[in-house]
């Protein structure tokens, strides 16, 4: 296939998999992002296991909704059933993101709930940050679980296993992806300190609307 093929979306992607590493939100070759192209439906995705200091456009690969690639020499991402899964039951979802982020994962290590304290956090996400529990999660049926889990919130803790966020495009889902981060490391402080007094839904679900609506 053509190397320009779904070229400015793979620059997309490619250009928010640097800022993953750059602002040290997922270790070497962990995490994966995905970007949706609205007209042909089909999905650009970081490959497996490859290191994002390395990484071009050639690199990144090409599927369709149920995963199977379309351009790209390199295999896709173990957790592409997982994406795929996103944008099959979310039709809204552009952007898919998976990060291992330090102070998110040890809120999963606890099974705990990232409560909204943090107004960016809580407007971006929809409320607190789920915990999906531990299981194998590159497959479809994890993603199907992971989505109740979810429900219509941007975003949900693996347990043991990081962050996903989602957005209306991909922008939004990596900008989700930094509030929570920012969000569990202020839960974390202010835990220390004594109990936090998360944000009411009502509160939050009217200033989305204004931000978002």
């Amino acid at each position: 296939m053509d190397t320009v093929f779904m070229k400015d979306l793979k620059e997309t992607v490619l250009s928010y998999a640097g800022k993953m590493r750059e602002l040290n939100l997922t270790p070497l070759t962990q995490g994966n992002i995905s970007a949706r192209d609205k007209e042909s439906g089909l999905i650009v995705i970081t490959p497996h296991d490859y290191p994002y200091d390395l990484m071009s456009i050639h690199d990144l690969v090409v599927i369709d909704a149920s995963g199977k690639v379309k351009d790209g020499f390199r295999s896709p991402s173990e957790e592409a059933p997982v994406h795929c899964r996103v944008y099959q039951e979310r039709p809204e979802v552009m952007g898919v993101v998976h990060t291992e982020p330090v102070y998110t994962n040890a809120f999963g290590a606890l099974e705990k709930e990232i409560e909204p304290v943090f107004v960016n956090m809580a407007l971006d996400v929809g409320g607190s940050v789920p915990v999906m529990p531990f299981a194998d999660s590159g497959n479809a049926d994890f993603g199907t679980e992971m989505l109740k889990v979810m429900g219509k919130k941007n975003a949900v803790i693996w347990a043991a296993h990081g962050l996903l966020t989602v957005g209306e495009t991909l922008g939004r889902a990596f900008h989700c992806t930094v509030m929570v981060e920012m969000g569990a490391q202020i839960y974390h402080i202010s835990l220390s300190h004594g109990t936090p007094i998360p944000i009411e839904q009502a509160k939050i679900d009217e200033l989305t609307a204004l931000k978002f609506g």
